[in-house]
């Protein structure tokens, strides 16, 4: 049964989510009723704390009904890609019907034109100047724009870890091969005693050639926080350029570019704000802007426009502008209720764990440490065939993670995870560390 409740008051509606946003929502009675539902669930938290209403089942029952997904399958994967509420999806495809009448008109005058205001939507999301922002396919289109981008020379230094995703590790090896700079790894604790442990293992791989350092706001096997604002200050106060891989932080954690204090931060849009795939942004520093070089050419006129990020020849406007609905979406939930939550699935299922022998946990439980990522080990057991048996006989879709330092499964609930799903899936890891593997 649909949720009801008062008529839809359309000036309500743009005071709450800011002119413009949310198009498709305006324009289609459909798009438009899934937003109403989502207004009707949050009005009746809207008084409650957020770690109250963290814990309100009921109000998560309507946020888990506005996706529609198979429940044959459960997903604890959603570090990897999550899916879309439904509000996006039926904005997304009305936007592709649209953009295929008359298309290059379509496209190029009404379309393309729009994307300027979730331009301003996502800088209100993250806190900066709406020149700060370019619109991006994914974390990798934006921070290899910047990797690639600094001008760098032969025995330069570019510090990072370990434990840093590998498409950014390959894009700084390919700068290794190309240009002669020096790519330098640190390991870090799974997990640190605090977060003082990690900024001090940094400073001291520092060296006089140290140019950049690429650090992950929350790494993505094992869900640490790194400690982004003092490690950006610190570059700052050496001339060392920092680079943030926000891609498991953005609307998985409650923040703002100010609370990081960073000049560089790239984020994926299709992981915890729920925006079509294919889309994320890169913010960058105005008076940075200038300094960094284009993947794809631009016109000289755009050295210091944030738009010289986003030359990527044709591309669709149809995702782009879904990202309005996800931005809807984002705030009718509120994003420290959605932190709390996904802070309380974690806990969850770590609590159900956690006296079990030969469980082993390589994430800190620290709350300035952590949220909603965890990495479980079963200690003497492979974490692809734990893996692979989930799969194979409980239908429970998990990331095995082995790694030179490490190994364990990545659970990464969301949103739209039941309570229900967590506990067969405490049931099934018990199972295993009790009894091991089954053998047939």
């Amino acid at each position: 049964m649909r949720i009801t409740d008062a008529p839809w008051n359309r000036r309500d509606f743009l005071a709450k989510v800011g002119k413009g946003l949310g198009l498709a929502t305006l324009a289609s009675p459909a798009v438009g009723s899934l937003f109403q539902d989502l207004r009707a669930a949050t009005r009746r938290v809207e008084h409650a704390t957020p770690w109250e209403a963290a814990r309100d089942e009921d109000f998560w029952f309507d946020i888990q009904r506005s996706f529609s997904i198979t429940r044959g399958i459960t997903n604890l994967n959603n570090g990897g890609v999550s899916p879309s509420p439904r509000l996006v999806t039926e904005a997304f495809v009305r936007y592709i019907w649209q953009q295929e009448d008359v298309t290059a008109y379509t496209m190029w005058q009404i379309l393309e034109p729009q994307s300027e205001t979730i331009r301003t939507g996502l800088a209100e999301e993250f806190g900066c100047d709406r020149e700060e922002i370019a619109i991006t396919r994914n974390v990798s289109d934006g921070l290899e724009a910047i990797l690639f981008g600094l001008d760098l020379k032969a025995g330069d230094e570019i510090l990072t870890t370990t434990q840093d995703y590998p498409r950014m590790l390959n894009t700084l090896r390919q700068r290794e091969r190309r240009d002669g700079v020096v790519l330098k790894m640190i390991p870090i604790p799974t997990p640190p005693k605090d977060l003082a442990e990690i900024t001090a293992a940094f400073e001291r791989a520092i060296t006089p050639r140290t140019r950049v350092i690429l650090i992950c706001h929350m790494i993505n096997l094992t869900g640490q926080i790194l400690p982004v604002r003092d490690l950006c200050r610190m570059g700052r106060a050496k001339g060392i350029e920092v680079v943030v891989d926000g891609a498991h932080t953005f609307a998985h954690m409650d923040f703002k570019q100010s609370d990081l204090d960073c000049d560089f931060y790239g984020t994926s849009l299709h992981k915890w704000f729920f925006a079509p795939k294919g889309t994320g942004f890169l913010y960058v520093k105005k008076e940075k802007i200038p300094k960094i070089w284009p993947l794809m050419a631009a016109d000289v006129k755009q050295d210091a426009d944030i738009r010289k990020f986003e030359e990527i020849g044709t591309h669709p406007a149809a995702p782009r502008l879904a990202i309005g609905e996800a931005i809807l979406f984002h705030r009718g939930i509120g994003a420290k209720r959605k932190e709390e939550r996904l802070r309380y699935l974690r806990d969850y299922w770590v609590n159900n764990l956690k006296g079990l022998p030969n469980v082993r946990f390589h994430t800190s439980m620290d709350v300035a440490q952590s949220c909603g990522i965890a990495n479980v080990e079963i200690v003497d057991i492979d974490p692809v065939a734990i893996g692979s048996y989930l799969m194979d006989r409980h239908k429970i879709f998990t990331t095995p993670i082995v790694h030179p330092e490490f190994k364990g499964i990545r659970i990464t609930p969301s949103v739209y995870t039941t309570l229900q799903e967590l506990d067969r899936f405490c049931e099934a890891m018990t199972g295993i560390a009790k009894k091991g593997l089954p053998t047939k």
